[in-house]
């Protein structure tokens, strides 16, 4: 090569009129790759030697006043040089190479592709049959250059050259580490021909093992941080120190073979354990066929198919043969509630699981037929058996048998089982695909983490807690929440996780404060002058939306949208990496306005507008256009639609931004103190929670002592003594000098919003005005008292929570062998109460063991429809058999019948054994349903907070906000919420104290800039708004006009829309940039209109004058 005169090691090259600096001896093909433009290549891999085989890397050069033809790949780059790459000639010459290859590898998809792709679809030139080879060499190179094999060579000349072993043979030189087949782009390597050995692909635990990974990957597409990790029991370079290719092509030089674990010192004042779960290793149940019956699943797997980001991207296909099911079962109970596999617990979450995968594989795939097999139903959760109802409407089918084995058919490779139909006959049925519903089971890695921190666990390996102190471990200041504690669903884990937070906050009160960091913002731009410079970034969301969505073809289309001077796309646009590049794009584009197109705002949304304001730009600068929810998830067999939808949802997105304003946002001061209403254990603990965090706090009970309901319970089911545990709890609040008790009072009126509350507790005719920053309501439900079996006409017909009471009391006196008779899902379950009431199966078995210890002789018969004795419960229901209480189950259809005229007469239909049961009972325990209090609708109204259709409380999400009013700063907790057991009333209120605590910790709190504002011009006070709005953020002012708090208002927008003199706007969202969405879609070119400041009464906002009402 000619250096220049100053022998630099660095010179000049221009390609495509691009000129930079690189180093001597960089080939055009790198130098090209610097400089961001894009040379096609087919046998050139970084990392590897150059060879230029395949010819497609052509670029035209200049050479004095000519020009030629070379090979980019191989042809080092010379000082002032000047390149070409899409040049007539290139291009023709490309052509000719692409159809000359076309013809020398006619079954290769993966060229046909490539060359498709360059505009080139057949070739003019005889096909050579079954060709899929280029002589590209690739494979050859990586075998002797990176992995020190030599397996693979090119041997023979021209016509008669191939890629094959030394004599064509196996070899053992090969070790099947696939290199060979992952270079090569034509997919021409068959691993068979080459070695014995057999190629083992590496599958990701990710995707529960249906596909394979490379051995540097990613623990999971959103892993935070997104760093991959490298797989040392299988990579290369660790077992043989060959390879080492992705330290060579890694430009960052991020690759540190000698990386070390690293052991980081922390000093803490609390630990929290949230260590989760494993899914039972159904290997160990063989009779199921799982691991060697390709079409058994987990139900784990079959969670993943049902992704749209899972291996088969959604598609419902049996593994054996792709083929989609007709007919599929779920077995329940795989490594749940099996003493044989020491897991005699239930794991809670399976029935509901497989409910929903069930809904979820009947929309994937109509036509569907789904079958459940499954022992007891526990659908025991708040509006669990409402989705059950519903699955059956569906068409799923819900069988009661136990399942003890299936078959492989031969040949179909169907699964054949045998069940026991209603009249115990067995029944043989075929079908295509079986998901086994797995047990939750500790890690094998916990028992000595456990050991190393101190903490015990029980007997079946997860953290020894106790049922009156669920989130506190063995050792003091180490707390436990979540799967760890006990298997339990989303919702209870993520309420559980608060209160396990609350405990540790509890702790570290008085250090609270002393590590924040404030995170400071650089100030923002001033652009209102400006005229729009817009960045539409479009994401794939991995393949949760490009798997539906042509995303190319939407950034292609929003590059040519008005005012875009930016338009790209990334895999994750969510993730932390590509919100740095996001920022450095706005500011080197000087951007003014962002939209994103893909999720929902509803939880992206935030992320995205503190990502501008880190590069100085107002947050409601940002608009947000939901490809996902609306594009690539209800058109998924439609994806031209769905492309077709999201450009025009991104022009929409595109058109508004134009509009959009910056805003500001206001704070508010703090009441640190906080109201809660009810004196139950849940609304104690509460209070207990929050004072020992140091906070004020009004605790308000209706009747004249604290303690609710509990004072009817004795003993838990692990012989926790509940009298001792209340009389303890109320000894703490009336000695907390933070917490101030009302008693005989009521909350008579409630008035502000978040962080500034002011009510009124009344009591015996007086009123007291309290203020305070939230509201925890925690009033209870209570037990139902029945109008069937008599109960109010026999003194021997008693309800189970009667029953306890008299237990605990000594009161009970029945004979020695007497017969006692309890009935489940009483006057619930049922069309008037379609819901369960979670605590009655297991009342009714804490109480049996409770008359066996005291009557052994006594003859104890559960009538029941399921038994819903979930989580460790289990266990004492397994004890309550094994003592000799009887379990007789009955159908809602032909439930018990009891005669109370003189001597009670009880008959049931048992239908395993198809005829009635006489029974002349002593007594007869009724398991009642637990109700709302009959004052619920007066706090509903007070507080403007809504009730489920069962009169529950309603909380703002079931699994995101469990504890949460969807009006900010009000919270719900205890059997208000739904029936539970004291344990989980306990851990709720826990969570709510925690909950509250993000708003009272803080002496002011932010007002978001997307609230409703009124014209007082327009204004007519018809109160219209403030009969409408939920949340109670419009008000009449002094001037007889309408005026809206912002700190209340949610910015739903619904004053807006019904106001009838349209006096009230919603900032963010006024009518000249909803409208400039509208003629976006409905105009192809934009229609110029000069418009007013939308916020005249904002100081610092002036009028746009580039403001179009178009797309």
């Amino acid at each position: 090569m000619t250096m220049d005169a100053t022998t630099s090691d660095r010179i000049m090259v221009t390609v495509d009129g691009r000129t930079a600096e690189v180093p001597v001896g960089t080939t055009i093909l790198n130098a090209a790759r610097q400089m961001g433009v894009t040379i096609p290549t087919l046998c050139n891999f970084r990392g590897l030697s150059s060879y230029g085989a395949c010819r497609v890397c052509l670029v035209e050069i200049e050479r004095g006043q000519g020009r030629q033809l070379v090979a980019s790949c191989s042809y080092p780059a010379e000082c002032g040089l000047v390149v070409h790459t899409e040049t007539e000639n290139v291009r023709d010459s490309r052509r000719t190479i692409l159809e000359l290859l076309l013809a020398q590898a006619p079954e290769s998809t993966e060229l046909a592709e490539f060359a498709a792709n360059l505009g080139v679809e057949s070739t003019p030139f005889q096909p050579v049959a079954g060709g899929k080879c280029i002589l590209c060499g690739l494979c050859a190179r990586v075998c002797n250059e990176l992995m020190g094999r030599g397996a693979v060579n090119l041997f023979g000349r021209g016509t008669a050259k191939q890629v094959r072993t030394a004599y064509a043979e196996q070899t053992d030189q090969c070790q099947a580490c696939g290199a060979c087949a992952f270079v090569c782009p034509t997919g021409s390597i068959d691993l068979q021909t080459i070695t014995s050995r057999r190629f083992r692909p590496h599958n990701t635990a990710y995707d529960q093992f249906l596909t394979a990974r490379p051995c540097i990957d990613l623990a999971h597409p959103q892993a935070s941080p997104r760093v991959p990790y490298i797989d040392r029991d299988n990579c290369v370079h660790f077992k043989s120190d060959e390879c080492g290719l992705c330290s060579k092509v890694c430009q960052a030089g991020a690759i540190d073979y000698d990386q070390m674990t690293e052991t980081i010192d922390l000093q803490v004042g609390s630990v929290i354990l949230t260590p989760g779960f494993e899914a039972f290793d159904a290997t160990r149940r063989g009779e199921f066929g799982y691991g060697f019956a390709p079409n058994v699943l987990t139900n784990v797997q079959f969670e993943r198919m049902l992704s749209a980001s899972g291996p088969t991207r959604g598609h419902l296909s049996r593994p054996s043969d792709g083929r989609a099911p007709k007919r599929l079962a779920f077995i329940q109970c795989v490594g749940s509630r099996d003493a044989g596999c020491d897991n005699d617990y239930c794991s809670s979450v399976c029935c509901m699981a497989a409910t929903k995968e069930a809904i979820l594989a009947m929309e994937h795939e109509p036509g569907l037929e789904v079958t459940v097999f499954f022992l007891d139903l526990r659908a025991f959760g708040k509006d669990f058996d409402r989705y059950y109802e519903r699955a059956q409407k569906l068409g799923v089918r819900y069988v009661r048998s136990f399942i003890s084995r299936t078959y492989e058919m031969p040949g179909t490779r169907n699964l054949r089982l045998v069940h026991m139909n209603p009249d115990m006959k067995p029944v043989e049925e075929e079908f295509d695909l079986i998901v086994l519903s797995l047990g939750l089971e500790p890690s094998a890695s916990l028992q000595e983490q456990a050991e190393r921190l101190g903490v015990v666990l029980n007997r079946w390996g997860f953290a020894r807690t106790s049922e009156l102190l669920p989130l506190d471990t063995s050792r003091p200041g180490v707390y436990v929440g979540g799967a760890f504690q006990e298997p339990k669903d989303i919702p209870d884990t993520v309420m559980q996780a608060s209160a396990a937070a609350a405990r540790a906050m509890s702790l570290l009160a008085s250090a609270r404060g002393t590590l924040v960091r404030t995170k400071s913002y650089p100030p923002q731009r001033d652009v209102t002058d400006e005229p729009p410079r817009i960045g539409v970034f479009v994401c794939h969301c991995g393949s949760n939306i490009a798997s539906v969505v042509d995303v190319e073809a939407v950034v292609k289309r929003a590059g040519d949208f008005p005012d875009v001077i930016l338009a790209e796309h990334n895999v994750y646009t969510c993730a932390s990496n590509n919100q740095d590049l996001m920022k450095e794009k706005i500011v080197a584009n000087r951007l003014n306005r962002v939209v994103v197109a893909s999720c929902t705002p509803r939880t992206h949304e935030p992320i995205f507008r503190d990502t501008l304001r880190d590069a100085g730009l107002n947050p409601y600068l940002f608009e947000m256009a939901n490809i996902r929810d609306q594009c690539s998830w209800v058109h998924t067999a439609s994806p031209e639609h769905a492309t077709a939808k999201a450009v025009d949802l991104v022009r929409m997105a595109v058109g508004r931004a134009a509009r959009l304003m910056p805003l500001q946002e206001d704070t508010v001061p703090v009441s640190n103190g906080a109201l809660v209403v009810g004196g139950g254990i849940a609304g104690m603990t509460a209070a207990l929670a929050l004072a020992d965090q140091g906070f004020p706090v009004h605790l308000v009970e209706k009747s004249d002592q604290l303690g609710g309901t509990i004072h009817e319970i004795h003993h838990t089911l692990d012989h926790g003594d509940v009298q001792a545990f209340l009389a303890q709890t109320v000894e703490r609040v009336r000695a907390s000098r933070h917490i101030t008790v009302y008693l005989d009072s009521h909350v008579a009126k409630v008035d502000g919003n978040v962080g500034g509350f002011t009510s009124k507790v009344a009591a015996e005719g007086e009123t007291q005005e309290i203020k305070h920053g939230v509201v925890v309501v925690a009033t209870g439900a209570m037990e139902l008292k029945p109008q069937s079996y008599g109960y109010s006409r026999s003194s021997q017909v008693l309800t189970q929570l009667e029953l306890a009471d008299r237990l605990g009391r000594g009161e009970l006196d029945l004979p020695a062998k007497a017969t006692v008779i309890m009935i489940q899902c009483v006057e619930q379950r049922s069309e008037e109460r379609p819901y369960c009431s979670r605590v009655c199966c297991t009342t009714a078995v804490r109480n049996a063991l409770l008359l066996k210890e005291r009557y052994p002789k006594a003859r104890i018969m559960v009538l029941y429809r399921d038994m819903r004795t979930y989580g460790y419960r289990e266990a004492a229901y397994r004890d309550a058999r094994e003592k000799g209480v009887l379990f007789v189950r009955y159908e809602a259809e032909q439930p018990p019948t009891l005669d109370v005229g003189g001597k009670l007469r009880l008959k049931v239909r048992e239908p395993a054994l198809g005829r009635d049961l006489q029974i002349e009972p002593d007594m007869v325990v009724l398991a009642a349903p637990m109700t709302p209090r009959a004052d619920r609708k007066e706090i509903s109204d007070l507080l403007k907070v809504p009730l489920n259709a069962d009169g529950f409380f309603l909380e703002a999400h079931m699994k995101l906000r469990p504890v949460d009013f969807a009006s900010e700063g009000l919270f719900i907790c205890g059997t208000a919420h739904s029936p539970k057991f004291i344990t989980e009333s306990i851990s709720q209120a826990n969570a709510v104290a925690a909950r509250a605590a993000t708003i009272l910790s803080h002496k002011q709190m932010p007002v978001s800039g997307q609230i409703a504002y009124v014209d007082p011009d327009k204004c007519v006070s018809c109160m219209t708004c403030v009969h409408l709005c939920a949340y109670m953020a419009p008000k009449i002012g002094t001037d007889n006009k309408a005026e809206v708090q912002g700190v209340v208002c949610m910015g739903c927008g619904s004053c807006a829309s019904e106001c009838p003199a349209k006096a009230i706007m919603l900032r963010h969202y006024v009518d000249t940039q909803i409208l400039a969405a509208v003629n976006s879609l409905l105009y192809a070119e934009p229609v110029e209109k000069q418009v007013e400041n939308p916020y005249p009464e904002q100081v610092g906002v002036a009028p746009p004058k580039w403001h179009k009402s178009g797309s």
